[in-house]
């Protein structure tokens, strides 16, 4: 029966039925704190005064001497200026010297409540009682009264507040307090009949049997596609996959891999890392299977939370060398927006030193500020022409400051003269690759404040590039097989592709690359690639295929 009704309809009732209730509960939750916060509020207020009165020595005096006309005035004149019902003033057997009706004074105080007093005068403790009396239902405060030279207790006070008066307050209280609740009440199916319109409006006004079948024709959309698709969970198990992914990886068309962990199926996947940074990668360049493909990986969230990962993938051909350029000019546009948000903080940080007063920081900042970036700019637009690889370069720049460090281009560095024939995006790859593990190094292992040094130089018949980090170094007996495929000195099984990439380019261009640790900690790679390949060098031997 209620499957036959419209889910936004199931939505209003559910969810208003839930705030009502939830209201319900905690308005009766705060009434009842409420009372017993002012009864034990009236009671602690009860008692101080009952000390107060106690320590006075007027009456200290006046029960000494039993002066009890003096004790009722002083009673009423402070019962009067603490707004109390009642001060009742006794001796030490708790007989009455001080009462607001004379006709009980000289009788004990206990035929009032049935309290004799007897842990204020013989343990000399104050306490707080809650009692029906002569003067009708009341909060009281009860402290001996003691001579303090001798500490002799000579006497009893006791202090009362009327709680018609609290009780008078709660039921004000309690008639906003209910008001409110309904009130809130009406806020909740009002609430839950936008949010039951906005989820119906979310998916698109479909019932669920209506969504079932959109699924199914979904899956079958998937398996049209002529892109490889896989989407993992946030286990790293594999959810989604279509045919063309099999096909494209050699997989036989029926090889079940649903609920497979993504590394048994392919260990060269970096599916995992982009779950766990949240950072999408986006015309990738890979081998997998022994295959090169470009690849773009997508995190999928939920709110704030990583749920799985979406790759696609395709084998490398023309049109991807196309799309992959274009893919790269969004990047740096990415970049410069990046650089204009981190800009835009500067100047509000700026405008806040100002309007303090702050001048002399401020300017300091804007020195700061434009010293840097016009130096680096400078440096790029002098020393290295072609845009890619600049651009490459100042967007390395800016995710080094993103890290919190530092990435030190040497101001001698020159990089002009590029051949034309040798691939911008394949140098940028592998120039890429070293200062990102070189900014990855260091972050582990320096932390923030950390320096990775960059130098750059054409002269001769090679281009030198040199990348120094702080991290932990290499040793000698791994510098070698760092640049095995799956081989990193990170944890984990995902990494270990980077520089196997640079060594495949390397074979394919006739360069070679060297690693050092040099005595101050780090390391040191110095990549050379001669401008032609027949010019490689006898001192840099290539790597072996």
């Amino acid at each position: 029966m209620f499957r036959k009704i419209k889910l936004k309809t199931r939505m209003i009732l559910t969810l208003g039925l839930v705030g009502a209730l939830q209201t319900i509960l905690i308005g009766v939750f705060a009434g009842y704190y409420l009372s017993e916060s002012l009864y034990d509020e009236i009671g602690q207020r009860a008692l101080m005064v009952a000390k107060t009165v106690a320590a006075t020595p007027a009456v200290i005096s006046g029960i000494q001497n039993r002066n009890v006309a003096d004790l009722n005035h002083l009673a009423a004149r402070l019962a009067d200026t603490n707004e109390a019902l009642f001060i009742v003033i006794g001796d030490h057997n708790a007989i009455r010297l001080a009462h607001p009706d004379p006709g009980r004074l000289g009788h004990s105080m206990a035929d009032d409540d049935g309290d004799y007093g007897r842990q204020a005068l013989v343990h000399g403790e104050a306490y707080v009682a809650r009692a029906l009396g002569s003067l009708g239902e009341s909060m009281r405060g009860k402290a001996p009264v003691v001579i303090p030279a001798t500490g002799e207790i000579i006497g009893i006070v006791s202090v009362g507040y009327s709680l018609a008066q609290v009780e008078a307050i709660i039921e004000r209280y309690n008639f906003v307090l209910y008001g409110v609740i309904g009130v809130m009440v009406m806020i909740s199916i009002v609430a839950a009949i936008v949010i039951a319109g906005r989820f119906k409006q979310a998916i698109f006004g479909l019932e669920p049997e209506e969504i079932a079948r959109l699924f199914r024709e979904r899956d079958a959309t998937l398996q049209s596609v002529r892109e490889g698709i896989i989407a993992i969970n946030r286990d790293g198990r594999i959810t989604t996959v279509n045919r063309t992914a099999l096909d494209t990886l050699g997989l036989e068309p029926e090889t079940p891999l649903a609920g497979e962990p993504i590394l048994s199926v392919l260990p060269e996947s970096d599916l995992l890392s982009v779950l766990e940074s949240g950072i999408p990668d986006f015309d990738r360049e890979v081998w997998l299977r022994g295959r090169q493909m470009i690849v773009n990986r997508l995190p999928v969230r939920e709110g704030d939370d990583i749920i799985g990962v979406v790759a696609s993938f395709r084998l490398r051909d023309e049109v991807d060398q196309v799309s992959r350029q274009l893919t790269r000019i969004q990047q740096y546009a990415d970049t410069l927006r990046s650089q204009t948000h981190e800009y835009s903080n500067k100047l509000h940080t700026i405008a806040g030193l100002i309007q303090i007063g702050a001048t002399d920081d401020a300017l300091t900042l804007i020195g700061s500020e434009v010293s840097d970036h016009q130096a680096l700019l400078h440096l790029l637009l002098d020393a290295v022409p072609d845009p890619v690889l600049a651009g490459c370069l100042l967007g390395k720049y800016n995710r080094a400051r993103e890290m919190g460090l530092h990435l030190d281009i040497d101001p001698g560095s020159q990089m002009a003269d590029i051949p034309e024939r040798l691939p911008r995006d394949q140098l940028v790859s592998v120039v890429g690759n070293l200062i990102d593990n070189a900014l990855e190094a260091t972050r582990l292992h320096t932390g923030e404040g950390g320096r990775v040094q960059l130098s750059m130089t054409d002269l001769g018949q090679e281009l030198i590039f040199e990348v120094e980090d702080q991290g932990p170094g290499i040793p000698q007996s791994a510098q070698q097989k760092i640049f095995e495929k799956g081989v990193s000195s990170k944890e984990g099984d995902e990494h270990g592709i980077g520089l196997h990439l640079v060594r495949l380019f390397l074979n394919r261009w006739g360069g070679s690359i060297t690693v050092e640790s040099p005595s101050t900690g780090g390391s040191r790679f110095t990549l050379y690639l001669p401008k032609t390949p027949e010019a490689r060098t006898a001192h840099c031997p290539p790597f072996d295929s």
